[in-house]
């Protein structure tokens, strides 16, 4: 789960590499972030000559929490550290890429565009 101020790892090719979370949307009482979560945060460490440079505000989408996820069929998951990637105001995935495992449950909640880029589904 995700809080304000965590600093986060951004899972796709934009050229951020670490983010701080400010906003989770969702109500002014929702405090935490999960799975599938809208996130609006700021970038702390780009990459030179890129798209996304350090203290541009962007809205993520949260793939990966080191807090542990139950399914239905009564397995659990649990990643080794948080993750986002990072979206338009449509909700469309700004870059070409996505790094790292993705659970299937992103792909459940609407987000099939960020599924179709990962390169591996859990």
């Amino acid at each position: 789960m995700l809080q304000i101020r965590s600093v986060v790892k951004v899972a796709d090719n934009t050229g951020a590499k670490l983010i701080r979370v400010f906003t989770v949307y969702g109500g002014s009482r929702k405090r935490y972030a999960k799975l599938g979560d809208m996130v609006n945060a700021s970038v702390q460490q780009a990459e030179p000559r890129k798209a996304i440079k350090k203290k541009d505000i962007v809205k993520c989408i949260v793939v990966r929490t080191a807090a542990p996820l139950r399914r239905s069929d009564g397995t659990v998951i649990r990643f080794d550290e948080n993750a986002v990637v990072i979206v338009d105001d449509k909700k469309v995935p700004k870059g070409t890429r996505v790094f790292g495992p993705i659970p299937r449950e992103i792909k459940e909640k609407g987000f099939e565009q960020i599924f179709t880029l990962a390169e591996e589904v859990v």
